[in-house]
């Protein structure tokens, strides 16, 4: 990971979003559920709203996408990767969407469905 301005090595506490995508999230069990595959951003509030987590398939084919609010990943500087307080068997029975078909992020009643499911 290259980041500018301090980035996950360095003592910045911004980060650009070209240097998270692609990053490694695990559960606290140590086991990799997925890569950072893209940041939604929650324009109105001028914040970040949810990370697309990119997980199963081989070489990025037969990938299932899950919309994870921000909020539920913590930062692992020490391994250069984030961290979801989830077990791979709630992952893979999360929300989880289709490369071709994404849901309509904005639409109240699937956001609060997702938030919840990962609320802590």
């Amino acid at each position: 990971m290259t980041q500018p301005n301090g980035g996950l090595n360095g003592t910045g506490a911004l980060l650009s979003a070209g240097s998270i995508t692609g990053d490694e999230v695990c559960n606290m069990q140590d086991e990799k559920l997925g890569k950072i595959q893209e940041i939604m951003l929650d324009m109105a509030e001028g914040k970040i709203r949810y990370v697309v987590l990119s997980a199963g398939g081989f070489l990025g084919i037969g990938d299932r996408l899950f919309a994870v609010p921000w909020k539920a990943l913590t930062l692992d500087r020490e391994n250069q990767r984030f961290m979801l307080d989830v077990d791979v068997e709630r992952l893979k029975n999360a929300p989880g969407f289709d490369k071709d078909q994404w849901p309509d992020m904005a639409d109240a009643s699937w956001n609060s469905s997702v938030e919840s499911y990962y609320a802590r």
